[in-house]
């Protein structure tokens, strides 16, 4: 694995270190990220909220190139949610500029790592400047065989059950499909992410507590990493803490452990 990052890290750098941890063969399908702090990095130093979501850019360059290296077959990022609505239009209108400028700046560099460009939520409700970038950067990589980037924009976990749902009834509704025949796949195959594997890690970054509406349905038996690091200061390092943290999980599913403990029975 560490051929993946020759150049990028020193040697005996603390990067090294904790890239040496990482279990390659045990490493998270689908990695999903919300990412908090913009606004209270840019108030610790006395600066508009929009340069923090301008510094936030950085963290999604190094968050991308670092889990295409580490093989992460999946990453799903909560870029703008169906609440966001609601922030001054000003703020608005500069976050849907960097989206933009980020894909112009990012597009040919994504393509030639082989990752294919996705979005989830309701993008047609988007401005037909943003759609024309989405549209080019899901076309140009639509070809590419290696990690999924799937962007969250104007999309909210309720919203995205709302809509698979709708889809589903219009579907029973003309096929005559009685309701108690309808199974969660039946469901999943309506959801925004189908065809994805559900996130294996959830991290979160700012140190809140809150799912904030994410990939509600998808993330039932995730592992949650919460990270005190601001979004526009996350790099590489705290990437790699998130999943050897995870790596350390016991994932039972609601079932036992693989490798389950001495039991201890307490006599009555």
């Amino acid at each position: 694995m560490t051929s993946d990052f020759q150049g990028l890290i020193e040697p005996g750098s603390l990067d090294e270190q904790l890239l040496n941890q990482i279990d390659a063969s045990r490493l998270p399908r689908h990695i999903a990220v919300i990412m908090d702090g913009n606004g209270r990095w840019a108030k610790r130093r006395l600066l508009p909220r929009v340069a923090g979501h301008r510094a936030g850019i950085e963290a999604v360059r190094v968050t991308v190139d670092t889990c295409a290296r580490l093989g992460i077959k999946a990453l799903t990022l909560y870029a703008f949610s169906v609440e966001n609505w609601k922030r001054p239009p000003f703020e608005i209108e500069a976050l849907m500029t960097f989206l933009k400028e980020y894909l112009r700046k990012e597009l040919d560099n994504i393509h030639r790592n082989n990752i294919r460009f996705q979005t989830i939520g309701r993008i047609n409700e988007l401005d037909e400047t943003v759609h024309f970038e989405l549209r080019a950067a899901m076309n140009k990589t639509a070809g590419n065989t290696g990690m999924i980037l799937n962007v969250a924009l104007n999309y909210g976990g309720r919203v995205e059950m709302v809509d698979a749902f709708r889809l589903l009834l219009q579907r029973c509704l003309h096929e005559g499909i009685p309701p108690e025949s309808i199974t969660e796949a039946d469901i999943e195959h309506y959801l925004y992410t189908a065809g994805l594997p559900d996130p294996d890690l959830l991290i979160r970054t700012s140190g809140e507590m809150r799912i904030s509406n994410f990939l509600l349905w998808q993330i039932a038996y995730s592992e949650i990493y919460v990270t005190d690091v601001l979004w526009p200061d996350f790099r590489r390092p705290d990437l790699f803490a998130a999943v050897i943290n995870y790596q350390k999980r016991d994932r039972r599913y609601g079932g036992l452990s693989e490798n389950p403990q001495r039991e201890v029975v307490i006599a009555s």
